[in-house]
């Protein structure tokens, strides 16, 4: 298999030495044969700053748009991807060594329909922290990531931050859910209701743990709030387990 793999990031007044080291992180990747990336980088708002903090790379596509939040940015970066494969990489996060690599050579198997990998928390002294109760390496069952977060007060077995997906499955899903926060857990379990997913052991996102992250603001944990992200989040899933018996 080859082909190219796209890279969705949403920006919100991104921070230049953040953006600037996921791209550093992205043009270090190792690809397959026959594989390359694009970096669709979507402003979540219209100040055209991203001009100014991308490089001059041919393979990098900056576009901009209302302000509507991270999952619709990323859909409407969507619409100018191009790859088979779909990788998210968030504006204050980076890829480690291999990591589009192990995603491509996971959906190779027609059978898997998303990936994702380990994730490393990175905090503002440059260590970095890691998970407990990571599932082992290998294919991970249509439906269980959901039921896993349902056992789990709503949280995932897997890091929705490091997810790669088939972009017709994407499409079919529609997206990114609408929603102000959990845009990317809903992303994930809604795959996994209607797919088999894979997971790789090795670390492939380091993800950023600073004061200005959306997950650290106060609103993120507003209880009303979150109970409503969760309730549909999981009935959503649930619609799609009984509309789609067979996997898509």
């Amino acid at each position: 298999m080859s082909g190219l793999i796209s890279i969705v990031t949403a920006a919100y007044e991104p921070v230049p030495g953040f953006l600037r080291a996921a791209y550093d992180s992205l043009a270090a990747q190792k690809l397959p044969a026959g594989w390359s990336w694009e970096w669709v980088v979507q402003e979540d708002g219209e100040t055209g700053v991203l001009s100014s903090l991308l490089p001059a790379d041919p393979r990098v596509s900056p576009g901009q748009g209302r302000r509507g939040g991270p999952g619709v940015a990323r859909t409407l970066a969507l619409s100018r991807a191009n790859g088979r494969l779909v990788k998210v990489l968030d504006a204050d996060d980076q890829l480690t060594p291999g990591a589009l690599a192990r995603d491509i050579d996971a959906l190779a198997d027609p059978r898997i329909g998303w990936a994702t990998s380990r994730v490393l928390d990175l905090l503002p002294d440059g260590s970095t922290v890691g998970f407990e109760g990571d599932p082992p390496e290998g294919p991970i069952a249509r439906g269980a990531v959901l039921e896993r977060w349902l056992a789990h007060d709503h949280r995932a077995p897997v890091h929705p931050a490091s997810l790669c997906v088939r972009r017709d499955l994407l499409l079919a899903l529609g997206g990114w859910m609408a929603l102000p926060a959990s845009e990317d857990t809903g992303l994930l379990i809604a795959a996994s209701a209607v797919s088999t997913g894979y997971f790789s052991a090795e670390p492939g996102l380091l993800y950023r743990k600073w004061p200005g992250q959306v997950t650290s603001q106060a609103a993120h944990m507003d209880e009303t709030e979150r109970a409503a992200r969760m309730r549909v989040i999981e009935q959503r899933a649930r619609a799609l387990a009984e509309l789609f018996p067979d996997s898509i």
